[in-house]
């Protein structure tokens, strides 16, 4: 079995180890989480206060003009898509990544319907993150389209057929960090005759994706997850230059505009990804997006998103290999897949019964003890196929091994202790 001596002298040898230094790690906290929020990168409060007191608080509307801000859409965008194979001036960051959901389903519904009448279905999988879910049934229903949700991904090819219009996935699953091949089912959907949206929220930033080597048609994703951009970033969206200018975007803001400055009282789209802005961009979080991104750019000389996914799979192998030798007897179970390339940046475990209820008891246990990981509720009704997940995320910029042998010793300590039937451990907070 692995020891923690194995650990730290794979530190040591890590040629990326020293990115771990751009981030302000709080002592004693062993952060798993990177997958919901990115931890602080050291340059970010400075950057963020420089804006602040500097070109809000001197130069005020002038910084538009002399800061640049006008462009920081764009020019945060630029950067992500390096890390997601787009390619420049296509993708854009703007809004949540909901709201850029629903623009470009909006806009692939319009496509669908101009060149493919008798197609109506929108497919995505009933696992896939529940926003996604919640817009693709409002532009569904807009539309006059069906919404339909398969339970498997062996079920995802019989749903490529004349129906469908548009398949939605996210590329990295939430639940169980399962990652489709994005290359192979953009293809075979296209050879359907159907358009396809990734949404690359548990992606981008924690594996290469190259957006238009697999000729995706759309693309959205989260800024405060692996691209470290703060609670709240704003998200991106990419359409492929094929679509981008083929309609409207469904809010017609004045950034979208060709020409918003000259307040003109009809919409005329602007060209390319730009017309997919909205509203004035949020200066302040965009800053603090562009020091997050910037932490991933730093990984370019070691060999960029290649390395990074090296480690990543390294780190992810090693907690599985403990977990199973450490806890496996006490009931442990491993959620996601065990093969590496089905798997993205993260790891889902389950309890077996009796303990299957015990899995928010034993996260909030692990958190009070510094190791920070998360809780996704699964189906009560259907628990052998949607168990109830403690979920680890591995971001190789500063996730160490001796981190995944020490949360491994932790979640071992409290099960054999059973430490979380503590009541502070069961008593459920809003947010898990």
């Amino acid at each position: 079995m692995i020891t923690r001596q194995d650990c730290e002298v794979r530190d040591q040898e890590d040629p990326l180890f020293e990115l771990r230094h751009q981030f302000d790690l709080p002592p004693g906290i062993n952060y798993l989480d990177g997958n919901s929020l990115g931890v602080l990168p050291r340059a970010t409060a400075a950057r963020v206060q420089e804006v602040i007191a500097r070109e809000w608080g001197m130069d005020l509307i002038k910084s538009w003009n002399t800061a640049g801000w006008i462009d920081l859409p764009r020019k945060v965008g630029n950067k992500i898509a390096r890390l997601v194979g787009a390619g420049p001036d296509e993708l854009v960051t703007a809004d949540s990544t909901s709201v850029n959901l629903y623009k470009v389903l909006h806009a692939a519904a319009q496509i669908s319907k101009a060149d493919a009448p008798g197609r109506r279905v929108i497919v995505s999988e009933r696992s896939n993150f529940p926003t996604d879910l919640y817009i693709a049934e409002s532009v569904a229903r807009q539309h006059g389209f069906t919404l339909k949700l398969v339970d498997t991904v062996d079920e995802i090819p019989a749903a490529l057929n004349a129906e469908l219009a548009i398949l939605m996935l996210t590329e990295v699953n939430y639940r169980t960090g399962y990652r489709h091949d994005m290359k192979a089912l953009t293809a075979a959907s296209h050879a359907a005759g159907a358009l396809v949206i990734w949404d690359l929220a548990h992606s981008a930033g924690a594996l290469p994706v190259d957006l238009k080597g697999a000729d995706a048609d759309f693309a959205v994703g989260c800024g405060y997850k692996y691209l470290n951009g703060g609670p709240g970033a704003p998200a991106f969206v990419w359409s492929h230059p094929r679509h981008a200018e083929r309609f409207w975007q469904p809010l017609s803001g004045w950034m979208g505009h060709a020409a918003p400055f000259q307040f003109t009282p009809d919409y005329r789209p602007a060209a390319g990804i730009t017309r997919y802005q909205c509203g004035t961009p949020a200066i302040l979080a965009l800053s603090a997006l562009e020091c997050g991104v910037d932490t991933l750019l730093a990984a370019e000389p070691m060999g960029g998103m290649d390395a990074l996914r090296k480690k990543s799979v390294a780190l992810t192998e090693a907690f599985i290999a403990l977990a199973e030798a450490r806890c496996g007897e006490q009931g442990v179970r491993l959620s996601s897949p065990r093969d590496a390339n089905q798997r993205g940046s993260q790891v889902c475990l389950s309890l077996a019964a009796p303990l299957h209820e015990a899995g928010y008891a034993v996260v909030k246990a692990l958190i009070a003890r510094g190791v920070i990981g998360d809780y996704r509720a699964g189906d009560p009704q259907r628990l052998d196929e949607f168990p109830h997940i403690l979920r680890f995320g591995f971001t190789p910029l500063y996730t160490r091994f001796v981190d995944v042998w020490d949360a491994i010793e932790h979640l071992h300590q409290v099960l054999q202790t059973e430490e979380w039937r503590e009541p502070r451990f069961n008593q459920q907070d809003a947010v898990t």
